[in-house]
């Protein structure tokens, strides 16, 4: 399992990578559209999009003469049971979280005028 998770964070090591798969979230994807946001070749997409199909984070197959990715929704699920067993990755409330920052970045308070005279 070592192996297979070494491969899945070098995968996600990368940015343009991640944000291959935060398209693909939304729906499968022709790999043309996968390449238009990004100012890179075709042929570079394609090495991205080979890593994440070798790493088991999305698939790809052709339809007719266009070829589509699509996310493998399972293909997190070892890396996320990993991070969990060191415990410091349990599931966040972030509405709880949102204003536990908003506590913390807020600009102090001015101090109160002292009324003693």
């Amino acid at each position: 399992m070592d192996n297979r998770l070494d491969i899945v964070f070098s995968a996600l090591a990368d940015p343009t990578r991640r944000s291959i798969l935060r398209m693909l979230l939304e729906d499968d994807m022709a790999v043309t559209d996968v390449a238009e946001p990004f100012e890179m070749s075709l042929a570079a997409i394609s090495k991205h999009l080979t890593i994440l199909t070798r790493a088991g984070l999305i698939s790809q197959d052709k339809r007719g003469r266009v070829k589509w990715c699509k996310i493998e929704p399972d293909a997190l699920r070892d890396a996320s049971v990993w991070m969990q067993g060191f415990g410091q990755f349990e599931p966040v409330n972030l509405d709880d979280f949102e204003r536990f920052l908003e506590g913390e970045l807020a600009p102090p308070a001015p101090p109160l005028p002292d009324h003693r005279s």
